[in-house]
């Protein structure tokens, strides 16, 4: 596929970053979870630490989706819109979770990162499904668009973990 071909360099890049990310995060939050004094909420980390494996994860998907060889874009396009379907209703869960959970207190930055900006990357999945069936290049832009905002995002969620335990968290425990 010519279309999809063209965007191979892009998926082996955005895929690598998001595998290598992964890992990274795992690293961090088995550090964070040894560390002493630093008792960590299940109910927060569901709302705020997992879903950036899920979006980290969702990029990957998405890399090798787009760099299978396909026959076609219509299956690979139905996959994006499966993953963009599950993704907002998984966004649907964190916003459960974040309004649940008790040990923090979400701001708007929270909540743009959290759910307004995944909901938009989610989103352009589902769309880029229906947009596959007449303009492919539009479509693949859409996806890639989707793919690097989560990518971001998970960027931006994982520092503001780690930066959050580091600097906030276990300060406040060490006072006590």
């Amino acid at each position: 596929m010519t279309e999809l071909g063209a965007w191979q360099n892009f998926y082996v890049i955005v895929g690598s970053s998001a595998g290598a990310l992964i890992g990274l995060q795992f690293v961090v939050m088995s550090l964070i979870a040894s560390a002493p004094n630093i008792r960590v909420d299940p109910a927060a980390g569901a709302a705020f630490a997992t879903p950036t494996i899920i979006h980290f994860s969702t990029v990957l998907a998405l890399a090798g989706i787009l760099t299978a060889p396909w026959e076609g874009t219509g299956a690979p396009a139905a996959l994006c819109g499966v993953a963009g379907l599950a993704g907002i209703g998984y966004i649907a869960m964190i916003l459960r979770r974040m309004k649940k959970q008790t040990a923090y207190t979400p701001e708007f930055e929270d909540w743009l990162f959290h759910v307004f900006l995944p909901l938009a990357s989610y989103f352009a999945l589902l769309l880029c499904a229906y947009v596959a069936r007449f303009r492919v290049k539009q479509a693949l832009f859409s996806v890639a668009a989707g793919a690097l905002l989560l990518l971001f995002i998970g960027i931006h969620n994982a520092w503001d973990g780690v930066t959050y335990h580091i600097f906030v968290h276990r300060n406040s425990t060490r006072k006590e």
